[in-house]
Protein backbone atom coordinates (compact mmCIF):
# COMPACT_ATOMS: atom_id res chain seq x y z
CA UNK A 1 0.00 0.00 0.00
CA UNK A 2 1.17 3.38 -0.65
CA UNK A 3 2.64 5.95 1.98
CA UNK A 4 0.01 8.22 1.05
CA UNK A 5 -2.88 6.22 0.23
CA UNK A 6 -5.84 6.21 3.11
CA UNK A 7 -6.62 4.14 5.47
CA UNK A 8 -10.45 3.15 6.20
CA UNK A 9 -11.29 2.50 9.59
CA UNK A 10 -14.38 0.31 10.12
CA UNK A 11 -14.76 2.04 13.40
CA UNK A 12 -14.96 5.53 11.20
CA UNK A 13 -17.80 4.25 9.12
CA UNK A 14 -19.94 2.79 12.22
CA UNK A 15 -19.68 6.21 13.37
CA UNK A 16 -21.34 7.33 10.99
CA UNK A 17 -24.24 5.64 11.42
CA UNK A 18 -27.49 6.34 12.93
CA UNK A 19 -30.55 4.28 14.08
CA UNK A 20 -33.21 6.55 11.68
CA UNK A 21 -31.43 5.64 8.31
CA UNK A 22 -30.22 2.04 9.74
CA UNK A 23 -34.09 1.16 10.82
CA UNK A 24 -35.22 2.32 7.00
CA UNK A 25 -32.25 0.13 5.29
CA UNK A 26 -33.12 -3.04 6.88
CA UNK A 27 -36.74 -2.45 6.78
CA UNK A 28 -37.24 -1.93 3.47
CA UNK A 29 -34.60 -4.78 2.24
CA UNK A 30 -36.81 -7.17 4.66
CA UNK A 31 -39.86 -5.77 2.72
CA UNK A 32 -38.51 -6.19 -0.69
CA UNK A 33 -37.60 -9.98 -0.22
CA UNK A 34 -41.33 -10.40 1.17
CA UNK A 35 -43.25 -8.75 -1.17
CA UNK A 36 -40.71 -10.59 -3.95
CA UNK A 37 -41.35 -14.28 -2.49
CA UNK A 38 -45.14 -13.84 -0.92
CA UNK A 39 -46.59 -10.53 -2.42
CA UNK A 40 -46.56 -11.38 -6.42
CA UNK A 41 -49.61 -12.68 -8.22
CA UNK A 42 -47.73 -15.51 -9.64
CA UNK A 43 -47.32 -16.30 -5.68
CA UNK A 44 -51.18 -16.59 -5.20
CA UNK A 45 -51.93 -17.67 -8.16
CA UNK A 46 -52.58 -21.80 -7.98
CA UNK A 47 -52.18 -21.82 -4.46
CA UNK A 48 -54.34 -23.49 -2.10
CA UNK A 49 -55.47 -19.89 -0.73
CA UNK A 50 -56.52 -18.72 -4.22
CA UNK A 51 -59.26 -21.42 -4.65
CA UNK A 52 -60.30 -20.95 -1.03
CA UNK A 53 -60.66 -17.23 -1.59
CA UNK A 54 -62.52 -17.82 -5.05
CA UNK A 55 -64.98 -20.25 -2.64
CA UNK A 56 -65.64 -17.47 -0.12
CA UNK A 57 -66.92 -15.23 -2.62
CA UNK A 58 -69.09 -17.49 -3.97
CA UNK A 59 -69.78 -18.33 -7.65
CA UNK A 60 -70.63 -15.21 -8.69
CA UNK A 61 -66.93 -14.47 -8.35
CA UNK A 62 -66.25 -17.75 -10.58
CA UNK A 63 -66.12 -15.40 -14.00
CA UNK A 64 -63.24 -13.35 -12.23
CA UNK A 65 -61.30 -16.10 -10.78
CA UNK A 66 -58.06 -15.39 -12.96
CA UNK A 67 -58.74 -12.18 -11.76
CA UNK A 68 -57.50 -12.61 -7.75
CA UNK A 69 -54.13 -13.14 -8.03
CA UNK A 70 -53.76 -9.40 -9.78
CA UNK A 71 -55.88 -8.33 -6.89
CA UNK A 72 -53.92 -9.88 -4.31
CA UNK A 73 -51.04 -8.14 -5.71
CA UNK A 74 -52.84 -4.80 -4.81
CA UNK A 75 -53.69 -5.71 -1.48
CA UNK A 76 -50.43 -6.98 -0.20
CA UNK A 77 -48.94 -3.93 -2.02
CA UNK A 78 -50.96 -2.06 0.54
CA UNK A 79 -50.56 -4.29 3.37
CA UNK A 80 -46.46 -4.24 2.89
CA UNK A 81 -45.85 -1.38 1.00
CA UNK A 82 -47.73 1.08 3.00
CA UNK A 83 -48.75 -0.10 6.17
CA UNK A 84 -45.87 -1.96 7.27
CA UNK A 85 -43.63 1.56 6.58
CA UNK A 86 -46.60 3.28 8.40
CA UNK A 87 -46.20 1.12 11.08
CA UNK A 88 -42.30 1.44 11.38
CA UNK A 89 -42.30 5.39 10.96
CA UNK A 90 -45.12 5.43 13.42
CA UNK A 91 -44.16 2.74 16.54
CA UNK A 92 -40.60 2.34 15.83
CA UNK A 93 -39.48 5.48 15.03
CA UNK A 94 -42.27 7.86 16.67
CA UNK A 95 -42.57 10.00 13.53
CA UNK A 96 -45.52 11.28 11.93
CA UNK A 97 -46.26 10.34 8.55
CA UNK A 98 -46.89 13.11 6.84
CA UNK A 99 -42.93 14.26 6.76
CA UNK A 100 -42.33 11.29 4.66
CA UNK A 101 -44.16 11.50 1.79
CA UNK A 102 -47.90 11.07 3.59
CA UNK A 103 -49.26 14.70 2.63
CA UNK A 104 -52.44 15.37 1.13
CA UNK A 105 -53.78 19.01 1.86
CA UNK A 106 -51.85 21.60 0.23
CA UNK A 107 -50.95 19.81 -3.13
CA UNK A 108 -53.20 21.16 -6.01
CA UNK A 109 -50.18 24.10 -6.20
CA UNK A 110 -47.94 20.93 -7.10
CA UNK A 111 -50.01 19.74 -9.58
CA UNK A 112 -48.57 21.31 -12.63
CA UNK A 113 -45.03 19.28 -13.20
CA UNK A 114 -46.71 16.09 -12.84
CA UNK A 115 -49.51 17.05 -15.13
CA UNK A 116 -47.11 18.11 -17.53
CA UNK A 117 -45.17 14.71 -17.25
CA UNK A 118 -48.05 12.75 -17.94
CA UNK A 119 -49.34 14.77 -20.93
CA UNK A 120 -46.04 14.13 -22.15
CA UNK A 121 -46.07 9.98 -21.87
CA UNK A 122 -49.26 10.16 -23.33
CA UNK A 123 -47.65 9.92 -26.92
CA UNK A 124 -44.75 8.29 -25.83
CA UNK A 125 -46.91 4.90 -24.57
CA UNK A 126 -48.37 5.50 -27.38
CA UNK A 127 -45.64 4.72 -29.74
CA UNK A 128 -44.25 1.94 -27.32
CA UNK A 129 -47.74 -0.02 -27.16
CA UNK A 130 -47.37 -0.64 -30.60
CA UNK A 131 -43.95 -2.64 -29.75
CA UNK A 132 -43.80 -6.22 -29.80
CA UNK A 133 -42.24 -6.18 -26.58
CA UNK A 134 -45.17 -4.12 -25.04
CA UNK A 135 -48.26 -6.05 -26.82
CA UNK A 136 -46.68 -9.01 -25.05
CA UNK A 137 -46.53 -7.88 -21.49
CA UNK A 138 -49.58 -6.05 -21.30
CA UNK A 139 -51.93 -5.95 -19.68
CA UNK A 140 -50.72 -8.47 -17.20
CA UNK A 141 -54.42 -9.21 -16.95
CA UNK A 142 -55.22 -10.73 -19.89
CA UNK A 143 -59.18 -10.73 -19.64
CA UNK A 144 -58.95 -7.07 -19.23
CA UNK A 145 -59.91 -6.68 -22.79
CA UNK A 146 -63.03 -8.26 -21.81
CA UNK A 147 -64.16 -5.10 -20.17
CA UNK A 148 -66.52 -4.49 -17.18
CA UNK A 149 -65.23 -5.82 -13.98
CA UNK A 150 -62.67 -7.68 -15.40
CA UNK A 151 -61.03 -4.19 -16.71
CA UNK A 152 -61.87 -1.98 -13.83
CA UNK A 153 -61.66 -4.78 -11.05
CA UNK A 154 -58.44 -5.10 -12.60
CA UNK A 155 -56.93 -1.26 -12.66
CA UNK A 156 -58.72 -0.49 -9.54
CA UNK A 157 -56.37 -3.07 -7.50
CA UNK A 158 -53.44 -2.19 -9.92
CA UNK A 159 -53.72 1.38 -8.63
CA UNK A 160 -53.30 0.22 -5.01
CA UNK A 161 -50.61 -1.93 -6.85
CA UNK A 162 -49.00 1.60 -7.46
CA UNK A 163 -50.01 3.45 -4.56
CA UNK A 164 -47.65 1.06 -2.36
CA UNK A 165 -44.63 1.30 -5.04
CA UNK A 166 -44.90 5.42 -4.59
CA UNK A 167 -45.28 5.31 -0.85
CA UNK A 168 -42.19 2.54 -0.46
CA UNK A 169 -39.96 4.23 -2.92
CA UNK A 170 -40.48 7.66 -3.10
CA UNK A 171 -41.81 7.81 0.39
CA UNK A 172 -40.21 5.61 2.88
CA UNK A 173 -36.88 5.04 1.36
CA UNK A 174 -36.56 8.35 -0.23
CA UNK A 175 -37.91 10.72 2.80
CA UNK A 176 -36.12 8.38 4.91
CA UNK A 177 -33.05 8.72 3.72
CA UNK A 178 -33.16 12.16 2.47
CA UNK A 179 -32.30 13.71 6.17
CA UNK A 180 -28.87 11.67 6.00
CA UNK A 181 -28.27 11.84 2.42
CA UNK A 182 -29.94 14.95 1.15
CA UNK A 183 -30.57 14.95 -2.76
CA UNK A 184 -28.04 11.34 -2.83
CA UNK A 185 -31.18 10.04 -1.54
CA UNK A 186 -32.57 9.76 -5.03
CA UNK A 187 -30.11 7.57 -6.47
CA UNK A 188 -30.46 5.11 -3.84
CA UNK A 189 -33.88 4.35 -4.26
CA UNK A 190 -33.73 4.39 -7.37
CA UNK A 191 -31.48 1.55 -7.83
CA UNK A 192 -33.66 -0.90 -6.06
CA UNK A 193 -37.07 0.41 -7.94
CA UNK A 194 -35.45 -0.02 -11.29
CA UNK A 195 -34.49 -3.26 -10.07
CA UNK A 196 -38.23 -4.26 -9.52
CA UNK A 197 -38.71 -3.74 -13.43
CA UNK A 198 -36.34 -6.33 -14.54
CA UNK A 199 -38.33 -8.79 -17.03
CA UNK A 200 -40.37 -6.07 -18.14
CA UNK A 201 -39.30 -4.46 -21.91
CA UNK A 202 -36.12 -2.69 -22.08
CA UNK A 203 -37.19 0.42 -23.04
CA UNK A 204 -39.55 0.12 -19.91
CA UNK A 205 -36.55 -0.52 -17.77
CA UNK A 206 -34.20 2.51 -19.08
CA UNK A 207 -37.34 4.81 -18.52
CA UNK A 208 -37.84 3.46 -15.15
CA UNK A 209 -34.12 4.65 -14.08
CA UNK A 210 -34.88 8.85 -15.55
CA UNK A 211 -38.83 8.40 -13.98
CA UNK A 212 -37.40 7.12 -10.80
CA UNK A 213 -35.23 10.62 -10.82
CA UNK A 214 -37.43 12.67 -11.87
CA UNK A 215 -40.39 11.38 -9.26
CA UNK A 216 -38.28 11.18 -6.67
CA UNK A 217 -36.87 15.07 -7.21
CA UNK A 218 -40.37 15.99 -7.22
CA UNK A 219 -41.75 14.12 -4.61
CA UNK A 220 -39.14 15.99 -2.58
CA UNK A 221 -40.13 19.04 -3.55
CA UNK A 222 -43.87 18.76 -3.13
CA UNK A 223 -42.96 16.77 0.17
CA UNK A 224 -45.68 14.21 -0.94
CA UNK A 225 -46.32 11.03 -2.97
CA UNK A 226 -49.62 11.70 -4.22
CA UNK A 227 -48.84 13.05 -7.64
CA UNK A 228 -46.86 10.42 -7.97
CA UNK A 229 -48.87 8.04 -7.82
CA UNK A 230 -51.65 9.60 -9.73
CA UNK A 231 -49.27 9.94 -12.54
CA UNK A 232 -47.78 6.27 -12.53
CA UNK A 233 -51.21 4.82 -12.32
CA UNK A 234 -52.56 6.75 -15.04
CA UNK A 235 -49.67 6.01 -17.46
CA UNK A 236 -50.01 2.37 -16.64
CA UNK A 237 -53.76 2.87 -17.19
CA UNK A 238 -53.22 4.32 -20.55
CA UNK A 239 -50.52 1.64 -22.03
CA UNK A 240 -53.02 -1.09 -21.34
CA UNK A 241 -55.59 1.05 -23.06
CA UNK A 242 -53.15 1.70 -25.93
CA UNK A 243 -52.51 -2.02 -25.94
CA UNK A 244 -55.83 -3.16 -26.25
CA UNK A 245 -57.22 -0.71 -28.32
CA UNK A 246 -54.28 -2.08 -30.94
CA UNK A 247 -55.51 -5.52 -30.68
CA UNK A 248 -59.07 -5.09 -30.61
CA UNK A 249 -59.43 -1.55 -32.76
CA UNK A 250 -59.56 1.35 -30.43
CA UNK A 251 -63.59 1.83 -31.48
CA UNK A 252 -64.34 -0.88 -28.93
CA UNK A 253 -62.65 0.94 -26.28
CA UNK A 254 -65.46 2.23 -24.92
CA UNK A 255 -67.72 -0.86 -24.73
CA UNK A 256 -64.65 -2.26 -22.84
CA UNK A 257 -64.44 0.99 -20.24
CA UNK A 258 -68.20 1.81 -19.75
Amino acid sequence: MAADEPTLDPRDALAGIDRRSLIVFVTATVLLVVFEYWGLPSRFDGSSFHGDVADALGPGYRPYFDLLPYQYWGVSSLVLRVLAPVLVIVIVLGEHPKEWGFRVRGQWPQLRPYAIALVLMIPIVYVVSALDSFQAKYPFYELASVGGWHFWGYHLFYGLQFLGLEVFFRGFLLFGLYRRLGYYAIPVMVIPYTMIHFGKPVPETFAAIIAGFVLGYLALKSRSVLWGWAVHWGVAITMDIMVIGREVGFSQIRRILF
